[in-house]
């Protein structure tokens, strides 16, 4: 329980009005059944800031949020300027809650988040920022191949950029995730929401796997994570989200690659707009980036957004 009561500590010195234990209880259990850990974080700290604004302090003022009490939280929201897309999983987080609350307490019988309009998507593509082809090749030549750790990064940025993975999926490969389908080697990616699917391993990327595997003194083990901490006291443990999220910057201020907002999300809507300029289907795009929805795969096409190709300069006037 203490652990869980430093999870809902806030780290930036303001005191949470949530503190009896039969709260922290409730919305752990609830948490618990959300699959993706980031989610679990951004939706921890979600409820806990509208726990903080409405006063919320048991389990039985739970019963007292009202309509009114959402449509406060919304307007505080827009008071802080946060983009659209953080007000909408913001409420989308509560309405979850309270799904679970009526699935879980018969005294819940209704869902104070119903009906109460969400904004609008601000903008028809995404913010993330993408590679040209030639910033892409950059970052794969910056790694020094003539060492251990430089060949595990090489791998990682082709696997990256090669496949258009996010990040917590690279960090979860292990070598028996290199598995042979219909003659061809495939990546097994386990993906978000639990979601399975397998990705053919580019040519490029599978020779950087093997001379990584091959030549970094990498233990051989199946079972074995594939991209794994080679000094210190975490060698042999599994790289984490943020340690690729670190090594992909560390790799771009290498390489002169000026992008801002750049990370490994970049380099998935690079591989997925690169794909797609190379005659990719949009549906097997859609598929091969473990998307739910293609309008979330519309997002990470960059096509359009190339001034080169504005219509700007297709404009003629013959004299």
């Amino acid at each position: 329980m203490q652990s869980e009561k430093r999870l809902w500590a806030n780290d930036h010195k303001k005191m949470i009005a949530v503190t009896t234990s039969s709260v922290i209880c409730l919305v752990s259990e609830w948490l618990a059944n959300l699959d993706n850990q980031q989610t679990r974080r951004a939706y921890r700290s979600d409820i806990q800031d509208f726990f903080v604004l409405v006063g919320a302090r048991s389990v039985e003022d739970l019963l007292e949020i009202s309509r009114g009490h959402v449509l406060m939280w919304r307007a505080a929201l827009e008071e802080a300027c946060l983009s659209a897309a953080t007000r909408r999983r913001k409420l989308a987080a509560l309405a979850c809650l309270f799904d679970y609350l009526i699935e879980r307490d018969p005294r819940y019988t209704r869902n104070p988040v119903h009906g109460i309009k969400r904004p609008r998507t601000e903008y028809y593509e995404g913010k993330t920022p993408a590679l040209s082809s030639a910033q892409a090749k950059l970052l794969l030549d910056a790694p020094n191949l003539h060492s251990a750790k430089g060949l595990r990064d090489r791998a990682i940025l082709a696997v990256l950029l090669y496949h258009g993975l996010r990040r917590q999926e690279v960090a979860s490969l292990r070598v028996c995730d290199l598995q042979k389908r219909d003659g061809l080697l495939h990546l097994r990616i386990h993906g978000k929401g639990g979601r399975l699917r397998y990705i053919p391993l580019h040519g490029d990327a599978e020779n950087s796997i093997n001379q990584y595997l091959g030549g970094a003194c990498v233990e051989r083990d199946k079972s074995c994570f594939m991209f794994t901490s080679l000094r210190g006291s975490k060698a042999g443990r599994s790289l984490s989200a943020d340690g690729i999220y670190k090594l992909v910057c560390h790799y771009a201020l290498q390489a002169g690659i000026d992008v801002a907002g750049l990370g490994v999300q970049g380099l998935r809507v690079t591989a997925a707009t690169n794909a797609l300029e190379n005659n990719a289907d949009i549906a097997q795009d859609q598929h091969w980036l473990g998307h739910a929805s293609i309008s979330t795969t519309r997002l990470y096409d960059r096509r359009q957004n190339r001034a080169s190709d504005s219509p700007s300069f297709k404009t003629q006037y013959e004299l």
